[in-house]
């Protein structure tokens, strides 16, 4: 575990950017560290930078301590699952509200701050790069800053309490660092979502930029940001435009999918209900000495999702590779979801296909029998390159899609009026189902249905304020688990006060 004071250090020092190529935009061959007052002498260069700037962006379903994974733990729709009670010790605690600052990773504060440190790097350094086209210039500052953005939102969500640091530190200050307001945090989220919005592009060149930030996937985040800082009025402006007509196609290229199931095909990567992905490849062939390092490029939370020791009995069930069993879903979770349209798409029973005969497998700790289908590979999906299989599979996953835009939107318009009915009317409509008057209330009914298993739940309870009735009969306490403890490691030796109620 690295202290967030070392993550500093080692940026001042050497450009540690240079790290892994998984980005579908990337085509370079890191030749090693490089010192940051010599590197920085073209665009190439300053292009590799921002390519790292991107990485820890993988936190979302990559290496075991991934957002998916510890998000659906804690949520009314998951137990964590695995091999036994201690088996992914976070995990278990989260789930069951028994959490600590020892058993807080300390990756899911030190992997943002580490893309912070690059993007402050890179910052810095991009005037000064010499013979760069100055429309490249202002987009690469307007990527860094938007991903700097999307940092700091993840950090202030679930630490309240963090450090704001908005330009490399040096070493004789990196022991000096202090908390920020959260509010402080947030202006300046807004701040750099704002101005990297005017030099970010419409659209992409899929072949060559997949992956990258757009003005859209810039005005989605911040029309999100505004959201849970309740100014409504702005959210909506700036998610309408990201929506354009409900059920049509905005000015970005937006549109939903005919078919709900097509979102979770693992070839499907960028289409046009996607606004800002995180990208994954078997072509690393990541193995288990670099796991969870920044070099893997697998997405990890297909393996976590597998049942274990699955063996398919008949040829009309299921081809699956076996798993990890964790995030399994609630029985409250199928009732809710049974003759939903999305049912099928969203969840496995293996339960019932081994009752039936047609597959064996181990229950696994919480087994409920449901699987989280979005995420669970197929045979075909299982990497017949190098390194390990279980560590290369290549689904990309969702951080921003067109539904949840849209629900947002419906949110951020109070639920009522006009407008709010045909956004979540376009969502049901896609599978099929009729419409419903719109209210708050339906559009959390209509988050839950849509977006399960994709790791947004719990962040809308907390900030819902249903948590603590949701979440009580777990263990939430209200006052408490709204936010996570920072990890132990960093606030020894340091001037990181501890989150209230986790001394």
């Amino acid at each position: 575990m690295r202290t967030i004071k070392i993550n500093y250090l080692l940026a001042a020092v050497t450009i540690v950017a240079l790290a892994s190529c998984k980005k579908s935009f990337v085509d370079i061959n890191p030749q090693g560290q490089f010192l940051s007052n010599s590197y920085y002498s073209n665009a190439d260069q300053a292009y590799s930078a921002l390519v790292a700037v991107y990485d820890p962006v993988r936190k979302n379903s990559g290496g075991f301590d991934n957002m998916l994974a510890l998000m659906n733990s804690g949520s009314d729709d998951h137990f964590a699952g695995g091999g036994n009670s201690t088996d992914g010790m976070q995990l278990q605690s989260f789930s069951n509200y028994t959490i600590t600052a020892n058993l807080m990773a300390a990756s899911f504060w030190n992997d943002p701050y580490q893309g912070i440190t690059r993007a402050n790097v890179l910052l810095q350094k991009l005037p000064a790069v010499p013979a760069m086209d100055n429309n490249l210039r202002a987009r690469f500052a307007a990527e860094a800053k938007a991903l700097r953005a999307y940092y700091y939102f993840n950090l202030v969500r679930m630490f309240k309490n963090v450090p704001l640091i908005l330009e490399p530190l040096k070493t004789d200050n990196i022991y000096d660092v202090t908390q920020a307001k959260p509010e402080d945090v947030y202006a300046q989220i807004e701040k750099d979502l704002t101005e990297a919005i005017n030099d970010l592009p419409n659209t992409l060149t899929l072949g060559t930029e997949a992956g990258r930030l757009t003005k859209g996937a810039a005005k989605a985040l911040l029309g999100k940001v505004y959201l849970y800082e309740n100014k409504n009025a702005l959210a909506a402006q700036q998610l309408a435009d990201v929506n354009g007509t409900p059920g049509g196609t905005s000015m970005f290229g937006y549109k939903l999918l005919t078919n709900f199931s097509d979102l979770w095909l693992p070839d499907n990567k960028f289409n046009t209900e996607s606004i800002f992905e995180e990208t994954h490849s078997a072509a690393g062939n990541s193995d288990w000495g670099f796991w969870g390092s920044g070099r893997d490029e697998g997405n990890t939370a297909n393996v976590q999702v597998g049942p274990r020791s699955y063996e398919r009995l008949d040829q009309t069930a299921p081809d699956l590779p076996s798993g990890w069993s964790f995030m399994v879903f609630t029985q409250n979770f199928y009732d809710f979801i049974k003759t939903d349209p999305r049912f099928e798409a969203t969840l496995l029973d293996v339960k019932a296909l081994a009752a039936a005969g047609k597959v064996k497998y181990i229950a696994g700790y919480q087994n409920t029998g449901y699987f989280l289908n979005k995420f669970l590979p197929r045979k075909q999906d299982v990497s017949k390159g190098g390194g390990a299989a279980d560590l290369n599979y290549r689904q990309n996953t969702y951080i921003i899609r067109l539904a949840d835009t849209y629900l947002m939107e419906a949110e951020a318009l109070g639920g009522t009026g006009t407008r709010a009915q045909a956004l979540l009317d376009a969502v049901r409509a896609r599978v099929g189902l009729g419409s419903v008057p719109v209210s708050l209330a339906a559009i959390k009914t209509e988050r839950r249905a849509e977006l399960a298993g994709e790791g947004h739940r719990w962040f809308d309870l907390v900030r819902w304020g249903d948590a603590p009735s949701v979440l009580g009969g777990r263990g939430f306490v209200q006052g408490k688990h709204e936010i996570f403890p920072i990890p132990f490691r960093e606030t020894q030796g340091t001037n990181i006060d501890q989150n209230p109620n986790y001394n």
